[in-house]
């Protein structure tokens, strides 16, 4: 696990852990993979899942090393009894590692997760649909007495924000967007383990259905009613705040975002971050989905998030992450990065490309991820 304690909710009716590591998966990701199954991605690069399949009709007969070469191969097949046979018999789970827009479930995957259910595969979703309230799915797992885990319902017993997230002992990190996927997960990760790398005691606080699936804990904050989205970070935070010297929060959505700005809102009261790190994806200039809305300027988003970030918690903007994975030539990303770095007038990173030592360098020098007496903490992080 990143770090963190996983929430009763991810428990079944006996009182076991359901499991979301270490476990022998299948992942569908039908007519999306790789472009557009981040979920996917996500899992195959950080979780500690072991990907045996990747289902997806319209690159059946490929491996996954034929278009994502930086993660562990594994064949694409046409539905989950070919994932099956890949497999040799020897599945755990089927997730499902699509996140469409409003979350929705294609009834064109209901033969594969009916497939596994009758396989003894757990599945794990983080679809807006829950497969627990689907009668044909809950009767077929309690038939052949799997789980089905749907990660994005929240907890029953969430509260409105008290306030209390100032008062954890670890410095917060928030990762902030200028859209959605630009990439706010992926930075936060890769600060962790290059903070971690440095001997900085980091941990990594989910709050999107692709990271809690990563890191096996967390409450979905865009499934949460608005009253309780701050308290729902803020629960997490003092859960986690006094075993940690350093919490990277995932950030969601955008601040600007025609339809997302309300999840990123909450987050940012609910977190009360030291520092924010502004992601970017390089070349962006219009909201991914909503094209017809303008992305404001670099340093315009300094000032939006500072500015409505500070009347509940003072913070500041230390370090940009820029997003360059569509810039082919590398003198181009550097450009790309020094421009972002220029505007937000910041240290900026691409975390992938270039490495997550720049980010955790500029926390540093803001103060956070330090002892008391001004140090980094002490080496038993790097070896977690």
């Amino acid at each position: 696990m990143i770090g963190g304690r996983p929430p009763d909710r991810f428990k079944n009716a006996e009182g076991e852990r359901l499991r979301m590591d270490t476990e022998r998966i299948a992942v569908l990701a039908h007519e999306k993979f790789p472009d557009r199954a981040k979920t996917a991605l996500g899992v195959m690069r950080y979780g500690d899942q072991e990907v045996r399949a990747v289902l997806d009709r319209d690159r059946a007969g490929g491996r996954v090393r034929d278009h994502v070469p930086d993660v562990a191969d594994a064949p694409i097949v046409e539905s989950f009894a070919d994932a099956h046979a890949a497999a040799d018999g020897d599945l755990d789970a089927l997730y499902i590692g699509i996140a469409p827009i409003g979350g929705g479930f294609d009834e064109s995957w209901r033969s594969d997760v009916e497939a596994a259910i009758e396989a003894g595969c757990d599945v794990v979703s983080g679809l807006h649909y829950f497969l627990n309230e689907d009668e044909e799915f809950a009767a077929l797992a309690d038939e052949h007495g799997v789980d089905l885990v749907d990660v994005r319902r929240p907890d029953d017993d969430l509260t409105v924000a008290t306030g209390a997230s100032a008062d954890v002992d670890a410095d917060v990190l928030l990762t902030v967007g200028t859209d959605c996927s630009v990439g706010k997960m992926t930075a936060s990760l890769e600060i962790v383990a290059a903070a971690r790398e440095r001997g900085i005691d980091a941990a990594f606080v989910p709050t999107g259905q692709t990271g809690i699936m990563i890191a096996g804990w967390g409450n979905p904050i865009d499934r949460v009613v608005s009253d309780f989205a701050a308290g729902a970070v803020e629960e997490m935070l003092v859960a986690v705040g006094d075993d940690h010297d350093l919490l990277v929060v995932e950030g969601q959505g955008s601040i600007v975002h025609p339809a997302y700005s309300a999840v990123t809102c909450g987050i940012l009261h609910g977190a009360m971050p030291d520092g924010l790190v502004l992601c970017h994806a390089a070349g962006r200039e219009v909201v991914h989905g909503y094209e017809s809305f303008d992305l404001p300027p670099i340093a315009e988003y300094v000032d939006l998030y500072e500015g409505l970030a500070n009347p509940v918690h003072e913070t500041a903007v230390v370090a940009g992450a820029v997003n360059t994975k569509d810039v082919a030539d590398d003198e181009a990303a550097a450009d790309a990065v020094a421009a972002v770095a220029e505007a937000a007038g910041v240290p900026a990173a691409d975390p992938v490309r270039h490495g997550a030592d720049e980010i955790v360098d500029a926390a540093l020098d803001a103060g956070l991820g330090v002892d008391e007496d001004g140090n980094e903490d002490d080496e038993e992080a790097a070896d977690e």
